[in-house]
């Protein structure tokens, strides 16, 4: 990750990417290709080393992290190629979307592959909570994903309600490989929860952050701007404005968001009233306050490389630009 080094926990992340290779070996050549396009187009596996890093947190000496870090990056990379379908993005990094090359169809069959492989992987580990933190993680992304397709264009939609679609859809796979540092180190009590809490927070804040770089950011950083706007998907800048606003605002957003493509001046007439209302700042300050107690939830560990490292990812998180 830009400006965070890893040094310490290199040889692990190379484990990981060679579980990559090995795990998907098939005799239907178009898996490795679609799935490799995706898996190597930038990522910072951020969710891999929130793994090992946990697991190093909490004393973990053995080798199990390895294949467990390459399943979270699995379902990770499932999860984009679906949404990428759902959304008809055309982007993903920078980059053409697998969709966009591959087509939709292997877009989702090969997401289904990943899917099935990751607990294929993990049904050979007899710890009955590492399975069933896998199993909550993915129907609790599942829920969120549908969540927010109802939610679409839903210009009543709240801020607690899309915290909920985020925690879901987001937020509870960072959780996920936090607390399964702590479930493989033995310990599955306080500092499960506290990874596990970590995780969320941090992944709360990611979400967070992207939604407010989708309005700040340009093509450049890998995405057009204003792209949630033009899926209809109410973000947390537009819920705030949306919750500012006069009613003669609102009605212009509500006739904006239906309309199947949007004009320039649609785009702008909606920035000018995010921007105006300083539901960018709102945001990113929420997403601040995600960090801090993610951040707070270490207060349990001993300084080390590793509670250092935590704290660089949480950092990282508010800083990043993509």
């Amino acid at each position: 990750m830009r400006n965070i080094s890893f040094d310490y926990i290199e040889d692990e992340l190379k484990k990981v990417e060679e579980q990559f290779e090995v795990h998907l070996i098939t005799e239907t050549p178009l898996i490795h290709k679609v799935a490799k396009y995706v898996i190597s187009s930038g990522g910072k596996r951020i969710r891999p080393i929130l793994l090992i890093v946990s697991s190093k947190i909490c004393g973990y000496k053995g080798e199990e992290h390895i294949p467990l870090a390459a399943v979270i990056e699995f379902i990770h990379t499932a999860t984009l190629l679906h949404d990428d379908v759902v959304d008809n993005a055309p982007l993903r990094r920078g980059k053409s979307s697998a969709n966009v090359i591959f087509g939709n169809e292997a877009s989702v069959l090969v997401g289904d592959y990943l899917f099935a492989k990751s607990f294929k992987i993990l049904s050979g580990f007899k710890d009955g909570d590492i399975i069933k933190a896998y199993s909550d993680a993915t129907t609790l992304m599942a829920e969120g994903e549908v969540k927010e397709l109802v939610k679409t264009a839903d210009v009543k939609t709240i801020e607690k309600d899309y915290l909920d679609i985020i925690i879901k859809k987001t937020a509870v796979l960072f959780a996920c490989a936090s607390k399964i540092g702590a479930i493989i180190a033995g310990n599955k009590e306080d500092y499960a929860m506290r990874l596990y809490e970590y995780g969320l927070n941090i992944g709360i804040a990611f979400q967070l952050m992207d939604d407010a770089l989708d309005y700040i950011s340009g093509e450049e950083f890998g995405k057009f701007i204003g792209n949630d706007l033009k899926e209809g998907k109410l973000t947390l800048p537009l819920i705030h404005a949306l919750e500012m606003a006069d009613e003669k605002e609102k009605d212009i957003i509500s006739k904006i968001i239906y309309k199947k493509k949007l004009a320039a001046k649609d785009l702008s007439t909606v920035l000018t009233l995010v921007e105006g209302y300083g539901s960018i700042e709102h945001t990113v300050l929420k997403a601040k306050e995600a960090v801090e107690k993610a951040k707070k939830n270490l207060d349990i560990f001993p300084d080390s490389i590793y509670k250092r490292g935590l704290f660089d990812i949480a950092n990282y998180i508010i800083e990043r630009k993509l």
